[in-house]
């Protein structure tokens, strides 16, 4: 046993893992139905609901690496396959299911899972990659992108074939997180190989083919796609009949030698891959004693390894293909590369009217919200004056009745200083007219009485007056007139 592949865990590794446990959805408008891919949480049992692509329900055990991401891969709400899927390889390391039927035709959709490369990220469905640009962080930083295949020489090989699929579990194969880098023709072989193997092998030798259990996976190798995408050095196959007379069988194709197709057991196989790795649980019939139906499946694989149908001539088969492929390549590229057009020119109209409606829809929110604030705005301003108008009314009547309580309060007091006057000052001040009026002859008569008086007093004041000049006079003639002489 060789030396494994993977890398010892890393704390940042552990820290990142415990961050996937979640569900993601959105509609792919652009194709009918939705597509989903939950990547499973740690607390789950296995791939929780996609648990049904393993016999016993039981998961292979030994890949337990940090960087493991489980994805119970769903289209239209229902569970379609199982992936394993590797985000330091960036490549799934196997694909679980069961074959269905064989497709009629394929429908290509390529999706990618938004939260592996963003856990925190509110997108939770696998969808569109052009639809993702600018919306989550670190895009590619832990899974493939359409862009690490572009102009690389490789191309998006399916681990669980779309042709072993038809309608919703064909639709839900076109994801990234079950695609490995392959050349052209290595695909086509794988593909080839790989649906002739289960359509002419190994189905008709299983008793019941929805027990029929299939493993698709891929070794990384340090090969990279533009230093990022692991290249694998070989994909392999394991296959269980879980039944009555049930056996199984592990295929190995080396990506060194495209046409190489071994054959061994599931425990050979399981050697090849991680230590401790046990794909099936009870090694599913691997070790029954059925050698006769072993030996037809093996005999089935080796006409099919060797480019012969099953129950044809080989030479006849071989020629016929051969002949067919160098016809048809050319078509098919054509046809691919019209549908491929078709898809991005759909795609990119789709992305065109999204960004249209989302401009118009962003413009008319916008004219919304102005609207509701100038609404707002003006409601809030009627509602002020309307709740103002009451508390206007109110001051009002208080003011005046306040006002009102004043004048009581003043005539109140008034009449309080009125009744403090004192009873006789009333009766006076009331007999006052009475006796003004009697006293008014008394009064002529003392106003009378002072005039004759007045009158008598300078009367007599007059008299004394000249009384008094008349003395004067006769004391002065008789001091200065000579007295007559007697003898005269």
């Amino acid at each position: 046993m060789g030396p494994s592949p993977y890398p010892a865990r890393t704390d940042s590794s552990r820290e990142w893992t415990m961050k996937t446990s979640i569900l993601f959805w959105l509609c792919i408008s652009v194709f009918p139905g939705f597509s989903q891919g939950r990547v499973v949480g740690e607390d789950e049992a296995g791939f929780a609901e996609c648990n049904v692509f393993f016999p016993g329900q039981v998961p292979p055990e030994g890949f337990t690496e940090p960087f493991h991401v489980k994805i119970c891969q769903q289209y239209n709400r229902e569970p379609r396959f199982a992936t394993l899927y590797s985000t330091k390889d960036k490549i799934p390391l196997y694909s679980a299911f069961k074959y269905t039927k064989a497709a009629q035709n394929e429908e290509e959709s390529w999706l990618v899972e938004p939260q592996i490369d963003d856990p925190d990220n509110d997108q939770h469905e696998m969808v569109l990659e052009a639809d993702l640009v600018g919306t989550v962080a670190n895009l590619g930083a832990n899974q493939a992108l359409t862009s690490d295949y572009v102009g690389s020489g490789y191309e998006r090989g399916l681990l669980n074939p779309s042709l072993l699929n038809e309608e919703d579990f064909q639709m839900a194969t076109y994801t990234l997180t079950n695609a490995v880098p392959l050349s052209p023709s290595l695909s086509k072989t794988w593909h080839r190989d790989i649906g002739r193997v289960v359509e002419q092998a190994l189905a008709p030798h299983c008793s019941k083919k929805d027990h029929l259990y299939l493993l698709a996976g891929a070794i990384p190798s340090s090969v990279r796609v533009k230093g990022k995408v692991s290249v694998p050095e070989a994909l392999w196959l394991a296959a269980c009949c879980d039944a009555a007379e049930g056996w199984s069988l592990g295929l190995v194709k080396k990506i060194s030698d495209e046409n190489s197709l071994a054959d061994l057991t599931v425990g050979e196989l399981e050697k090849q891959l991680l230590a401790g790795v046990d794909l099936f649980k009870g090694n599913c019939g691997e070790d029954t004693k059925n050698k006769e139906k072993v030996e037809a499946i093996l005999q089935a694989v080796g006409q099919i390894r060797s480019g012969g149908q099953v129950g044809t001539s080989e030479k006849e088969s071989g020629l016929v293909r051969k002949v067919a492929g160098i016809i048809a390549t050319p078509f098919i590229k054509l046809l691919e590369l019209l549908i491929y057009l078709f898809v991005e020119l759909v795609k990119y109209t789709f992305y065109f009217l999204w960004l249209v409606i989302k401009r118009v829809g962003s413009t008319v929110l916008d004219g919304v919200y102005s609207l509701w604030n100038r609404v707002v705005s003006f409601l809030k301003a009627i509602s002020m004056v309307l709740i103002s108008i009451p508390y206007d009314l109110g001051r009002v009547v208080t003011n005046i009745f306040l006002g009102f309580l004043e004048i009581v309060q003043d005539v109140a007091f008034l009449t309080y200083r009125i009744l403090r006057i004192p009873v006789g000052f009333v009766l006076h001040l009331a007999a006052f007219p009475y006796y003004s009026i009697c006293a008014i002859p008394s009064v002529l008569k003392d106003l009378a009485a002072g005039i004759g008086g007045t009158f008598s007093l300078a009367v007599d004041a007059t008299a004394s007056l000249l009384h008094g000049f008349y003395y004067v006079a006769s004391h002065i003639a008789k001091r200065f007139v000579p007295k007559g002489s007697s003898g005269d």
